[in-house]
C-alpha cells in the first residue's frame, strides 16, 4: 500500500485511505533527543471539520517524545504497543496498549519509552473552536498548536483538569466532552465478524478508522482497498464508505468521529 491511498486524481472531498509503511525519521521532536518515526496518515487539508492531523508516531527503547504545551489544539495519543510512561502536568502515569490519553487545552505532555521494544502510538490533533474561529477569520493565529518549552512547564491551576488517561479497550467507548472543548464526538474500539461488513456515512460528522487487528477491505464507492493493521481511513463530509472483514478473521478497528456542524468553516 502506498503513502496515501484513495484520493481519485483531481478528487476533493475524497475518501482517504493511508498505512504506517515508510514514515519519517524525525530527530529532535518537542525539543528533546533522539529519533521519532512519525507518519500522517491525513491532514486538515483533507477534510471539511477541525482536525489538525492524524498521525501514527513510535519511539525506540529510551526514546522520548519530549514536553511541550497545548495551547490552540486538543489531542488525543492511543498507545498501540509497547509500553512507556505519559507525563501529564509533570506526573508521570503509566501506559501501555490501549491507554487512551486525553490532552486539553493548556496541559503540558510528553511521553517516555519505559519498554524493550518500540513503543508506538496514534495522534488525534483537533483544532480548539476559539483556534477554528481565528482561523477561518483570517487572524493570526499559528498554525501549530503547542509549544515546546526548554524544561517542564507547570500549568496554571485552572488547567490541571484538562487531561485523562482512559483504558479504552475496557470501556470500549469514550465521551471526550468532559475533557475537551470540541469538536471530538466519541473514540471507540468496534469490530467487524469475520465477513461482515458495517458502513460509515459522514453525515454532519467525520470518521476515522485504524485497522488494529485482523484483515479486511474498504470500499469508497470509487474503489476497493485491502485493510490490514496498521491501515487508516478517513471519510470527509459527506462521504460513505463500506468495511468487510475476510472470511475467518475479525476485524477490530480504532473509531474516532467528529463533529462537523452546518454551516462550518468547509474548507
Amino acid at each position: 500500500m502506498s503513502d496515501l491511498l484513495y484520493a481519485p486524481a483531481g478528487a476533493r472531498d475524497a475518501v482517504v485511505v493511508g498505512d504506517i509503511t515508510g514514515p519519517a525519521e524525525i530527530h529532535g521532536v518537542h525539543g528533546t533527543t533522539g529519533i521519532t518515526w512519525w507518519k500522517c496518515l491525513a491532514s486538515g487539508a483533507d477534510l471539511r471539520g477541525d482536525w489538525e492531523a492524524v498521525e501514527w508516531a513510535a519511539v525506540p527503547a529510551g526514546g522520548v517524545s519530549g514536553e511541550h504545551r497545548h495551547t490552540r489544539t486538543e489531542e488525543i495519543y492511543f498507545i498501540l504497543s509497547g509500553s512507556g510512561e505519559m507525563y501529564l502536568n509533570g506526573v508521570g502515569r503509566p501506559v501501555g496498549p490501549g491507554s487512551l490519553v486525553l490532552t486539553g487545552l493548556g496541559t503540558v505532555h510528553g511521553l517516555r519509552n519505559t519498554g524493550p521494544g518500540d513503543l508506538a502510538w496514534l495522534v488525534i490533533e483537533m483544532r480548539s473552536p476559539r483556534f477554528a474561529a481565528a482561523l477561518a477569520a483570517g487572524g493570526p493565529a499559528s498554525a501549530a498548536g503547542h509549544r515546546s518549552p526548554a524544561k517542564p512547564l507547570t500549568p496554571p491551576k485552572e488547567t490541571a483538569v484538562r487531561a485523562r488517561i482512559h483504558d479504552l479497550r475496557a470501556e470500549r467507548s469514550v465521551d471526550p466532552s468532559g475533557v475537551f472543548t470540541g469538536p471530538l464526538r466519541t473514540v471507540a474500539i468496534e469490530t467487524v465478524p469475520a465477513s461482515g461488513t458495517t458502513g460509515l456515512a459522514s453525515e454532519g460528522c467525520e470518521h476515522m478508522v485504524f485497522v488494529l487487528s485482523g484483515t479486511g477491505w474498504v470500499d469508497t464507492g470509487a474503489g476497493t482497498a485491502e485493510l490490514r493493521p496498521g491501515t487508516a481511513v478517513t471519510l470527509p463530509l459527506g462521504t460513505r464508505a463500506r468495511v468487510g472483514a475476510d472470511r475467518g478473521t475479525e476485524l477490530e478497528l480504532f473509531h474516532a468521529e467528529l463533529a462537523v456542524p452546518a454551516g462550518g468553516p468547509g474548507r
